[in-house]
């Protein structure tokens, strides 16, 4: 994508963040982001030397003096630019921006006494540990948010948030819900940010099917090397980062607002993003902000990926319409995800019972005595 998508500032500054992570292939982001090497190194350059990233400001919002009541503005400038921020995330994000600061507990106090508190903040909260990946592009969770009516239409918030870091991948203004829609949002986002080892979602439309078979969605992943996880159905907790990451979204940008239509939302979501990933400290990750934690995947998106490598095509047949292979003159059902690939018919232990391929993920089962297949996921 060319640096005017978005916003210019926001670009650069998300560049920036996955070409200084350790092991970061600069000239592969450089093609992932439509830019020159050149430009690249001189923004880089400009960045370490401190300099401005555009016209545009970057200082903090009010200059870091020693007073208390230079304190004070800061406290509330930042708390008023993010109302939904509580003490220790304020205190963290002045404290990177040189400002030598209180206890948690004193910045809640200021805060309480100038009226912008009215509820317990994350001053007072225990924290605890949840369970994560050990690397970033481990595993994706991707989910739609609850719709929400807009003055012209409805949008139907499409999330990507990377399982390590936390990262928001991708936060888009959807008009429906259809397998085309993730499709054209994924490609971008793989085209981005490369592609993860896994991703996990939930299993109503588009990418499920009450969690028991294959849908086209989970094929055209699988075609990309990625493995594909379902939550359990009633079990949204599977999906916890990313129903974590909804309601933060729903208390600092939805609440309280209506959009015009969906490009008015989608440019609110690109900015609240763009301080989600580089401003805001998160305190499951020790006050860090998610592109702290993040790093680009190396492996790339294929427009055309190859086509499953069997040993043996003698069995290989290609799924019919209906989602039928045929075998010993016999058809069978395996699927209609699957329709138009090749599988592999592999023998069993048990001489009546034929195993289906797909690359090297079993898809079905077929009974050669009563002639009927049973099919989908979960297959051990």
């Amino acid at each position: 994508m060319p640096w005017q998508e978005v916003s210019t500032v926001q670009l650069r500054e998300e560049f920036i963040a996955l070409a200084e992570q350790d092991g970061a292939n600069v000239r592969q982001l450089c093609k992932r982001y439509g830019i020159s090497p050149s430009t690249a190194y001189k923004w880089l350059g400009r960045h370490r030397k401190g300099e401005a990233l555009s016209d545009r400001s970057r200082r903090p919002h009010a200059s870091p003096e020693r007073s208390e009541e230079a304190l004070e503005r800061a406290i509330l400038a930042v708390r008023d630019a993010h109302p939904a921020w509580g003490a220790r995330k304020i205190k963290h994000r002045l404290e990177g921006a040189g400002h030598a600061m209180p206890a948690a507990s004193t910045v809640h106090a200021i805060l309480a006494r100038h009226g912008r508190i009215s509820v317990p903040t994350d001053a007072t909260r225990s924290t605890y540990q949840r369970f994560e990946h050990l690397a970033p592009n481990d595993l994706w969770q991707m989910d739609f948010k609850g719709h929400f009516a807009l003055r012209s239409g409805r949008c139907h918030p499409l999330t990507i948030l990377d399982d390590h870091s936390r990262y928001s991948l991708c936060l888009a203004a959807c008009v429906e819900q259809s397998r085309q829609t993730v499709q054209a949002h994924l490609t971008a986002t793989f085209r981005r940010y490369g592609v993860p080892w896994r991703m996990t979602m939930d299993n109503g439309p588009p990418w499920g099917s009450h969690g028991r078979t294959y849908t086209r969605l989970d094929v055209w992943l699988m075609k990309q090397g990625v493995r594909v996880g379902h939550s359990r159905p009633y079990h949204p907790q599977t999906q916890g980062k990313d129903e974590r990451f909804h309601r933060t979204l729903q208390v600092e940008l939805l609440q309280g607002r209506t959009f015009e239509d969906a490009s008015a939302t989608q440019r609110a979501f690109d900015h609240w993003r763009s301080v989600y990933n580089h401003q805001r400290p998160h305190e499951a990750l020790a006050m860090h902000v998610p592109a702290q934690r993040y790093c680009a995947a190396l492996r790339e998106y294929q427009d055309r990926p190859p086509a499953p490598d069997y040993d043996d095509p003698q069995r290989v047949r290609r799924v019919q319409d209906g989602g039928l292979v045929t075998w010993k003159g016999h058809d069978y059902s395996v699927g209609t995800a699957f329709i138009g690939e090749p599988v592999i018919v592999r023998a069993t232990t048990d001489e009546r019972v034929m195993a289906v391929y797909w690359s090297s993920v079993l898809i079905a089962r077929l009974n050669l005595t009563e002639h009927t297949s049973q099919f989908g996921r979960g297959l051990a």
